[in-house]
């Protein structure tokens, strides 16, 4: 991890989502890389950027592409994926290689949680407890060293 915070790709096809969320990260002293919303986009700029972490919602512009996206990010090394989304019951029972889910609508709290979780669990940082409003993976996830 960077001393400047985690650099994540936001995948998200509400205009609205995605800058609350910039913002959020920016405010927590993470680094928003990208903005996605489309599949294809959001595995091409993982590909170009290399994030610490992706948030990823499961409904993008082209349909409920979200697991698929997951699972090409998690394969890629030093990348872990969150879910964002309203539809967790659209998320498979291996979480497509995500380390977890964060719900929708989420608060301000969660989000910074769950990006301190991820950091000391998978990139270097402090570790903390899992977040409450966070459903974590069981086993292996994506960015294990």
């Amino acid at each position: 991890m960077n001393a400047g915070g985690l650099r994540v790709l936001i995948v998200e096809d509400e205009v609205f989502i995605a800058l609350e969320l910039e913002c959020l990260l920016e405010e927590a002293g993470h680094v928003p890389v990208g903005v996605a919303t489309r599949s294809g986009e959001a595995i091409a700029l993982a590909r170009d950027l290399a994030p610490d972490v992706a948030l990823v919602d499961i409904h993008l512009a082209d349909g409920p592409t979200g697991v698929a996206v997951a699972q090409a990010l998690s394969a890629q090394p030093g990348t872990t994926v969150l879910f964002t989304t309203a539809n967790a019951k659209r998320v498979p029972a291996d979480f497509a290689g995500a380390a977890g889910i964060i719900a929708k609508p989420y608060s301000e709290r969660v989000i910074r949680a769950a990006l301190a979780y991820v950091a000391g669990r998978y990139h270097g940082g402090v570790p903390t407890e899992p977040p409450d409003g966070v459903v974590m993976a069981r086993g292996p996830a994506s960015g294990t060293p």
